[in-house]
């Protein structure tokens, strides 16, 4: 009777037990994982996302915020110069910088619209400037003698309209370009005008655009302009951009590039060709006298050393040219060989 009675309590879980039952049944799913080693390993199942190989380019938070502040200088530029080339204030605010692709750009662009297709010579890619018409048109009715007054329109512009917004077009694609003076020297070149995005065909529909949304208040015209440049157009000077701003952050990796300067063309310094031939002692060098014959090792003559401003830095062999005598530079001695020499005889 008492091994029936043990049976039966057995048979009956107690709460730990069926609390680590039901952890082994909600635990994720154990996998084996095969390397790029080549070895097995097992472990939760990794997290795997998407990866879209027709645009492998995104930016990254710390980039956007580069080329943040990359444009709040191109800004800010820009409000001093058109504010001078008006003779009003003209005042310009960073609304948006973001990526997105070239159909959904094209997509949000207003209709109607004025748009200016430009190049950043020698870039690859168009660019799109969009200006909206009431602004447009309020910037055209200023620089024809206007008080700055807002045109309450939204119809295209004409060709003589747009003759003369080219004026203000050049000033925001030079200030745009010049942004990347330390990169690269961009020249602006505008290569058409449009009053539609649904016809643009610039990029591919899947390609990133670098959209860049200005809110500018003049007079009391108050709307937006918009410059999308397609990454693969700058991709280049990002790169540049951010491996200057690495070497300039790690210490001791600056290095001075030398640069000829018209100055150096009248600076003389001195040169000597000399020879390490052997030592000799004060006491040999006080008696020596006219007529003794000094020796010196064989082949010393391929083994000169040419110093300039007593630094070595060119090893030759002595010659004769004409009635001169000349050395001819067989191979330069590297920096941290050119060390003062010892005062050998000569």
């Amino acid at each position: 009777m008492a091994d029936d009675s043990d049976n039966q309590l057995s048979d009956v879980l107690d709460q730990s037990e069926i609390d680590k039952l039901l952890s082994e049944a909600t635990a994720p799913a154990r996998q084996q994982i095969f390397r790029a080693d080549g070895k097995r390993v097992e472990g939760e199942a990794p997290k795997i996302e998407t990866y879209d190989f027709r645009n492998p380019v995104f930016l990254t938070e710390v980039e956007l915020r580069r080329l943040r502040l990359l444009h709040e200088d191109f800004i800010r530029y820009l409000t001093a110069r058109i504010s001078l080339f008006l003779r009003m204030e003209f005042a310009l605010k960073m609304a948006k910088l973001t990526t997105l692709t070239y159909a959904k750009f094209t997509d949000g662009l207003p209709n109607p619209t004025h748009l200016c297709l430009f190049k950043a010579e020698p870039l690859l890619g168009v660019g799109i400037l969009d200006i909206n018409p009431r602004l447009a048109l309020t910037l055209v009715d200023r620089m024809l003698g206007g008080r700055g007054h807002s045109v309450k329109l939204e119809r295209y512009l004409t060709e003589i309209e747009i003759a003369l917004l080219e004026d203000i077009i050049m000033i925001i694609l030079e200030e745009w370009c010049h942004q990347w003076k330390h990169e690269k020297e961009l020249h602006p070149q505008v290569i058409g005008h449009e009053n539609n995005g649904r016809f643009l065909q610039t990029s591919p529909k899947d390609a990133i655009i670098l959209a860049l949304t200005l809110e500018a208040n003049f007079g009391d015209c108050s709307e937006q302009l918009q410059i999308g440049v397609p990454y693969y157009t700058i991709e280049p000077m990002v790169r540049a951009m951010q491996v200057r701003r690495q070497k300039d952050a790690t210490p001791g990796s600056v290095s001075l590039k030398a640069e000829w300067k018209p100055a150096y063309e009248h600076i003389a310094i001195p040169a000597r060709a000399e020879w390490d031939a052997f030592d000799i002692s004060l006491r040999e060098i006080s008696h020596l006298h006219v007529g003794d014959v000094i020796e010196m090792p064989a082949g010393i003559l391929d083994e000169t050393r040419i110093s300039l401003n007593g630094t070595p830095k060119f090893i030759g062999t002595v010659g004769l040219d004409s009635d001169r005598v000349a050395v001819k530079l067989t191979k330069k001695i590297p920096t941290e060989q050119s060390l003062p020499p010892r005062n050998h005889g000569r």
